[in-house]
């Protein structure tokens, strides 16, 4: 070869072929048409088990025309919650969340202007808030204990939600919403829940009954916040409350919220603080009510804390860690989000394969979280994996994933945790709870997923001195 060949040769190199793509293996059991939609319906987390078992950490499932691929165990999760926006997408996603929550906020809006309304939450989170709402929270739990009587029986996910929409109205939002929580709040509330369903993930507008209950739910909330503000304006009143943090913040640019948007805020505040918690408390009562070795120990830590403690506080709580340890255990065994999902904008790799754009990414708490490779026996309840030296849920920083990763990871995780260890120390420092039933299976056919119902525990009083004074 000359050396002039040599030269253009050295200044254009020949460039090996580009590597074809390589799709997500496909699940079997697919129909024609409509895809994996019949064992999604019936039983999402059967079928991505099965999925995961045949293809590993990576596979892909049809839902008519449309493609999702599921990235299951800690190093995709770290992919997926890692991913930049314009890859994985969540905004795209959760659209059918804008008309429970409104225009103008949350996925509604720019990243930029949601970051804003994010950075508006953290007063309502700081320590000292924290303090204020554990006992809030021994209050709420107290009535609701003095309610019960004697002995009885409660439909436990109802119990659940109502004493969560006390906790969480009079914690995040403010006492005159909890004072109307029993003239029609409540309500509207449970309506807008019932305005979050798979099917509103596909088709958020339907005009189906429970879409329209939605809207109509939705109205009446918003009237509800905007009396409260309107008075709160008049009576020149300000509490120290997140509504009232809302009513003074301004965004950057020194423009004031609209009620709107305060009342979208606050709902997805609420949701946030509210609707996950009450399905988490209704799985750790169930647990306790049926492994009586780990009550006790439970009970025995209670002793030492408020012997020490007296009341409920932030304090005590944090001490609390076998209960805690109950509480993370539920969150690993009955996660409420059974699937945290992104839109594909723009084709990417991971390990050799290729997920097209418009694919819907997604991780399911509830596959990973049963992996025997992370999880020692995983089918089993056995809070004690989150104590040393097994500490199971250290190993890998997205090994846990029931509250989410990365930018989107629920701000509310720790008033989450504090709220259920709150509930359960009032209930168990009260009562004996005994389930008489089958243990229930999950209700796949809301998005956050519950037990079946019907769900009842039977309770009687202990006769045994409360822990609090």
């Amino acid at each position: 070869m000359s050396q002039r060949s040599d030269s253009v040769a050295s200044l254009h190199p020949v460039q090996p072929p580009p590597r074809a793509a390589t799709a997500v293996p496909l699940i079997r059991g697919g129909w024609p048409l409509i895809g994996h939609l019949p064992g999604f319906l019936k039983d999402p987390v059967s079928m991505l088990n099965r999925g995961q078992c045949e293809q590993g950490e990576l596979l892909r499932f049809r839902i008519g025309p449309r493609n999702f691929v599921l990235f299951t165990g800690p190093e995709a999760h770290d992919f997926f919650f890692r991913a930049p926006e314009d890859q994985l997408n969540a905004k795209a996603v959760y659209q059918f969340t804008v008309p429970v929550f409104g225009r103008g906020v949350a996925y509604d809006v720019s990243p930029a202007i949601m970051a804003e309304q994010l950075e508006f939450l953290y007063p309502a989170l700081r320590e000292s808030a924290m303090n204020r709402f554990a006992r809030i929270m021994f209050d709420e739990t107290d009535r609701f204990a003095d309610s019960l009587g004697e002995e009885g029986e409660i439909d436990l996910p109802t119990a659940m939600n109502e004493l969560t929409v006390n906790i969480a109205s009079r914690c995040l939002i403010g006492e005159e919403v909890r004072e109307q929580v029993d003239s029609g709040f409540a309500d509207a509330y449970h309506n807008l829940q019932n305005g979050i369903n798979t099917l509103g993930f596909f088709l958020p507008r339907l005009p189906v009954a429970a879409h329209r209950s939605r809207d109509r739910a939705r109205q009446k909330v918003a009237g509800i916040f905007s009396r409260v503000m309107a008075e709160r304006r008049r009576a020149g009143a300000r509490p120290d409350d997140f509504m009232q943090t809302l009513m003074d913040a301004r965004y950057k640019d020194g423009r004031a919220l609209s009620d709107d948007e305060i009342t979208g805020i606050l709902l997805t505040v609420l949701f946030a603080g509210q609707h996950t918690s009450a399905v988490l408390a209704t799985w750790t009562g169930l647990e306790l009510a049926r492994e009586s070795s780990y009550l006790a120990l439970i009970r025995d830590e209670m002793q030492d804390v408020y012997r020490e403690e007296g009341t409920m506080g932030l304090a005590s709580l944090k001490r609390q860690v076998a209960l805690e340890h109950a509480v993370r255990e539920n969150e690993r065994l009955h996660p409420p989000l059974i699937m945290l999902i992104r839109k594909v904008l723009k084709d990417v790799e991971y390990r050799g394969y290729t997920i097209a754009a418009g694919t819907l990414a997604l991780v399911s708490p509830a596959v990973s979280h049963r992996l025997p490779h992370l999880f020692y026996d995983p089918d089993r309840f056995y809070p004690q994996r989150f104590a040393a030296p097994a500490s199971e849920d250290k190993q890998h920083h997205y090994a846990l994933i029931g509250f989410g990763g990365g930018k989107h990871r629920c701000m509310g995780k720790n008033f989450a945790i504090m709220q259920l260890k709150a509930i359960w120390s009032v209930l168990l420092d009260r009562f004996d709870f005994h389930l008489d039933t089958a243990f229930p299976a999950p209700n796949y056919g809301s998005w956050v997923t519950g037990p079946q119902e019907p769900c009842r525990l039977r309770y009687r009083r202990r006769i045994q001195a409360s822990v609090f004074r």
